[in-house]
């Protein structure tokens, strides 16, 4: 017995209008140092909710966790860089900084068959040299607006009452999806999120206006101009 091919219209299936974050109320979750073990049970909720976010990646368990991150890019969800083992990149010297990002360049592209377009840098840590080194792959480097707090808290109620607390128009959300906590409370979330009339997007919907270019921060530091 040989099966059906699956009809051509059925991968349109997750392709929906842009989102002009300008005219309505846009909100990016974002969530590093994944795929995590509890990925699928967020794919899931994202999913049935109609929600999007932005995964920033580590290389080392793309390799690990491969199906997570073709999923996520075949659902219409944005991929990140976020190293390949999490380290200090202004505590790192250029070739390691350089094997880091294309560790993870290459692992998201065998996985997935796409490449990140954004940079999150370990603990959210940069200088001049990252930025240049950003820079030579063409990407942005992506930071946060506020964070959940989930990785301290662990807490579903807390998780929930710090991301509501600091949830703003074209907010961009700290999350992790090893944190079991954090997915467990995301149904509930986005349902309170969709309620206060936030859409769910990615990074690059939120940031669309911005007009980053390589080697750009945003948002900035305190102090990074100077």
């Amino acid at each position: 017995m040989t099966l059906a091919p699956a009809p051509a219209f059925a991968a349109q299936t997750t392709k929906k209008e842009p989102v002009d974050c300008e005219q309505v109320k846009c909100i990016a979750l974002t969530f590093d140092d994944g795929p995590g073990q509890y990925a699928g049970t967020l794919l899931d909720t994202l999913k049935k909710n109609g929600a999007k976010a932005t995964f920033f990646l580590e290389g080392q368990y793309v390799k690990s966790r491969p199906a997570f991150v073709k999923r996520m890019a075949a659902e219409g969800h944005e991929l990140g860089n976020h190293s390949y083992s999490h380290p200090d990149f202004t505590k790192s010297d250029a070739g390691k900084i350089k094997s880091e990002i294309q560790k993870t360049q290459d692992a998201v592209k065998k996985a997935a068959g796409v490449e990140p377009k954004l940079l999150r840098p370990p603990y959210g840590l940069a200088d001049v040299q990252v930025s240049d080194i950003a820079s030579e792959f063409g990407m942005p480097m992506i930071l946060w607006t506020a964070g959940s707090e989930d990785w301290s808290s662990k807490n579903v109620q807390a998780i929930q009452k710090q991301t509501l607390a600091v949830a703003k128009p074209n907010g961009i959300i700290l999350m992790h999806d090893w944190v079991k906590q954090t997915v467990d409370g995301m149904p509930a979330l986005i349902k309170t999120l969709k309620n206060k009339g936030y859409h769910l997007v990615t990074v690059s919907d939120v940031v669309k206006s911005e007009e980053l270019e390589a080697g750009d921060i945003f948002p900035v530091p305190a102090g990074w101009e100077n």
